[in-house]
């Protein structure tokens, strides 16, 4: 429904920040809850953040609140993430996600998404 492309991954100091971006095509933008999950070594994938279509509202995983924080343009169709007072368990590829429409969006299931960003790897050194 949505393509999804994702940059601004890259290499920081634990306490550094990274801003990610996840630019969308489409102009039905705009009818999508957006999230963003991340996978480290090893481990499953895993929810980090999402808004409503609006951008009304947040919602964060423990982890991350009061470090991340999730926004969107609609009129230029990109999500972002700003990733302050990063830690090293930051390390991970980050993926953006658009909702899937016609069903309940539980916004920190993976699968209440359907279309996905490629990923960006953002590593964390101590």
């Amino acid at each position: 429904q949505v393509q999804l492309v994702e940059s601004g991954g890259g290499l920081v100091q634990a306490g550094g920040s990274l801003r990610l971006s996840c630019a969308a095509s489409g102009r039905t933008f705009s009818t999508y809850g957006m999230g963003w999950f991340r996978q480290a070594p090893g481990k499953e994938r895993a929810f980090v953040a999402a808004i409503n279509r609006r951008g009304t509202s947040t919602y964060y995983a423990n982890s991350v609140k009061g470090r991340f924080t999730i926004s969107r343009d609609n009129a230029k169709t990109t999500v972002f993430l700003q990733m302050n007072s990063l830690k090293p368990e930051d390390t991970a590829v980050y993926y953006c996600a658009a909702e899937r429409l016609g069903g309940y969006w539980y916004q920190a299931q993976s699968t209440s998404y359907d279309s996905w960003g490629q990923g960006t790897q953002v590593t964390v050194s101590s």
